[in-house]
C-alpha cells in the first residue's frame, strides 16, 4: 500500500499475573521476545512508523521492539486507566497524521500480517474503524461483535449482553485499525463513565457510528490473536508457534520423523530434502541446507550446515560452526567458531573450537583444539587431507599442513609441515612385574588401615 501507517503497540503491562521480574512482552517465544514477533507482523503489514506504549523495563522493551527501516518511538504510560487511555499515551505520534493507525497488544506473538493487512484494506475502502475479531467455541468472557447489514454496530461485553447476544461466537480480539485522519478526534471522545472509571477502546465503535462513520470487522484465526498472561499461557503459545512452523517446513519439503520433539527458533531456516531426526533443538541463527541430516538429540545455534552434511547424534554446534557439503560432525562432538571443510570428518568425542579443518581431513576420537589460554582465544588451522590421530591435543595457535599425520595421543604445540608425521608423546617404557608390586603394596596399606581400626 502507498498509504502511511502508524502502529500503536500497547506494551505497558506490569506482568502481575506472569509473576516475573521483567516485562511480560520480553518473555520469548521461539527464542524471540513476544514484542518482537508483534513488531515483525505489523511491519510486514506495511507499518511505516511505530509508537510503543511502555511501562516497566521501558528501555529494554523499546530495544526488543526495534525494526530495521522503521521509525520506532517509545511513549511512557504513567497511569493505567484503560486501553483507550493507553493508546492516547501516543497522542504525539497519532497527531502527526497518518492514513492508517493500527492498534495492537505486545503480547500476541502468534499474530501475522494478514489481519492487519485486511483491516488496512477496509480502511482504504472507506471504513473509519475496523475491528479484528475471531471465532471461538468458548466465547465466555469476551466482548461479542454485533453486526447488522455488514457493519459492526457494537461490541457488547458479556456482563451487558443478552442471552441471545451471549450465543454469538464472533468475539473482539482488542486489535483494531482506525482512519488516521479521524483517529485523534475519535479517541479523545472516549469517556470513563463506568464502574472502574476507565477509558475503553471498544467504545470507539459506537462513538464513530454516532458521528456517522462506518465501522466494520474482519476475521482472524483465534490462535493468532491469543494473548499471554501467565507462564502456562506462555508455554501454550510456544507449542502453537512450534506446531505452525513445523507444519510450514514439512509442507515445504523438510522431513521430520517426530516433529513434536523438534524445537525451532524464530529464524531457523531448513531447506527442502533436509532430514531432522527426533529430539533436535535449534537455537537462533541456524541454516540447514537441502540433503543435510541432523541426527537425534543434537543442539544447534548460530550454525550453518551445508548440503549433504551430517550432524550427530548427540552433537552440539555453537555459534560460528560452519559445515561444508558432505562433511560430518558425529556423536558427542562440539564445534564452536569452527569451519569443517568439504568431506571432512569429526566423528566422535571431539571439540573443535576457533579452528579450520580442511577438506577430506579426518579428526580422530577425543581430539581437542586447545583454543583458550585463560585470557585469549587462539586459532588452529588443519589443512586438507590431514589425519589427526585419536586423543590428540592441538595447542593453539598451531597449524597442521596438508596431508600431515598426527600420531594418536600427541600433544602438538608447534606447526606441522605438509605431509609430515608429528609425534608429541613420551616414549613407552615397560617395567616387568612392576604392576604386581604396586598392587601388593596397595593391598598391604589397606590391610594395615583395617587392622588399625
Amino acid at each position: 500500500m502507498s498509504r502511511s501507517c502508524l502502529a500503536v503497540i500497547l506494551a505497558a503491562g506490569d506482568s502481575t499475573r506472569m509473576k516475573s521480574s521483567m516485562s511480560k512482552v520480553l518473555h520469548p517465544i521461539a527464542g524471540r521476545p513476544m514484542i518482537a514477533h508483534v513488531m515483525a507482523a505489523v511491519a510486514e503489514a506495511g507499518m511505516t512508523d511505530a509508537a510503543l506504549v511502555v511501562g516497566r523495563d521501558a528501555e529494554a522493551v523499546a530495544k526488543a521492539g526495534s525494526v530495521a527501516g522503521v521509525s520506532v518511538e517509545a511513549f511512557l504510560q504513567k497511569e493505567r486507566l484503560g486501553t483507550g487511555h493507553a493508546v492516547l499515551a501516543a497522542r504525539e505520534a497519532i497527531a502527526r497524521g497518518y492514513d492508517d493507525v493500527l492498534v495492537t497488544y505486545g503480547d500476541v506473538p502468534l499474530v501475522t500480517a494478514a489481519p492487519f493487512a485486511a483491516a488496512r484494506e477496509r480502511l482504504a475502502q472507506g471504513a473509519d474503524i475496523v475491528v479484528i475479531g475471531f471465532h471461538t467455541d468458548k466465547p465466555t468472557g469476551y466482548g461479542r461483535l454485533l453486526v447488522e447489514n455488514g457493519e459492526l454496530i457494537a461490541i457488547r461485553e458479556e456482563k451487558d449482553a443478552t442471552e441471545e447476544e451471549r450465543r454469538i461466537t464472533w468475539c473482539n480480539s482488542g486489535l483494531m485499525a482506525i482512519d488516521g485522519r479521524k483517529a485523534l478526534a475519535l479517541l479523545e471522545k472516549i469517556g470513563n463513565d463506568n464502574a472502574k472509571g476507565e477509558y475503553y477502546l471498544p467504545d470507539l465503535v459506537e462513538i464513530a457510528r454516532a458521528a456517522g462513520g462506518k465501522v466494520v470487522a474482519v476475521d482472524a484465526p483465534e490462535t493468532e490473536v491469543a494473548g499471554c498472561n501467565n507462564r502456562a499461557e506462555l508455554a501454550f503459545l510456544e507449542r502453537l508457534w512450534q506446531e505452525r512452523r513445523r507444519h510450514e517446513l514439512m509442507v515445504s519439503g523438510v522431513t521430520m520423523i517426530a516433529p513434536e520433539t523438534v524445537f525451532l527458533s524464530y529464524d531457523t531456516e531448513i531447506d527442502q530434502d533436509a532430514l531432522i531426526e527426533p529430539n533436535v533443538v535449534f537455537g537462533p541463527g541456524v541454516k540447514v541446507e537441502g540433503g543435510a541430516v541432523i541426527h537425534a538429540f543434537s543442539h544447534l545455534e548460530g550454525a550453518r550446515v551445508s548440503a549433504g552434511a551430517t550432524v550427530g547424534p548427540f552433537a552440539r554446534l555453537r555459534p560460528g560452526a560452519d559445515l561444508a557439503p558432505q562433511s560430518k560432525v558425529g556423536n558427542f562432538c562440539e564445534v564452536k567458531n569452527g569451519r569443517i571443510g568439504e568431506g571432512a570428518k569429526v566423528n566422535h568425542l571431539t571439540y573443535i573450537g576457533d579452528a579450520v579443518v580442511g577438506a577430506h581431513s579426518n579428526i580422530g576420537a577425543g581430539t581437542i583444539t586447545c583454543n583458550y589460554d585463560g585470557v585469549n582465544k587462539h586459532e588452529t588451522h588443519i589443512g586438507a587431507n590431514a589425519f589427526i590421530g585419536s586423543n590428540s591435543s592441538l595447542v593453539a595457535p598451531v597449524s597442521i599442513g596438508d596431508g600431515a599425520y598426527v600420531a594418536s595421543g600427541s600433544i602438538i604445540t608447534d606447526n606441522v609441515p605438509a605431509d609430515a608425521l608429528a609425534l608429541g608423546r613420551a616414549r613407552q617404557e615397560i617395567k616387568p612385574d612392576r604392576a604386581k608390586s604396586i598392587r601388593e603394596r596397595a593391598l598391604a596399606i589397606k590391610a594395615a588401615k583395617k587392622a588399625g581400626k
